[in-house]
């Protein structure tokens, strides 16, 4: 029994046989994603982590988090 397939393996290059020349809109991209890379290890890369990872923590309790807050300012009043 013979298997014959019915697809053809008729596949190209991302150029199509052209000349591989970049678009503006991939240079564009590009400059956009080295410039965050650049700013992410910027003098403040860490204290944007450590907010970073508060506001994660906080965002989603932000009823508790307010209640917490007014209960130590209630208590830095109380014990001056």
């Amino acid at each position: 029994m013979a298997f014959t397939s019915l697809e053809t393996t008729g596949w190209s290059t991302a150029a199509f046989g052209d000349d591989v020349q970049t678009s503006p809109g991939e240079l564009s991209a590009l400059g956009s994603h080295l410039r965050q890379c650049k700013s992410a290890s910027g003098r403040f890369f860490a204290a944007r982590c450590v907010a970073d990872s508060m506001h994660g923590f906080a965002a989603p309790r932000l009823m508790t988090t307010l209640v917490l807050a007014l209960l130590v300012l209630a208590a830095g009043v109380w014990m001056a």
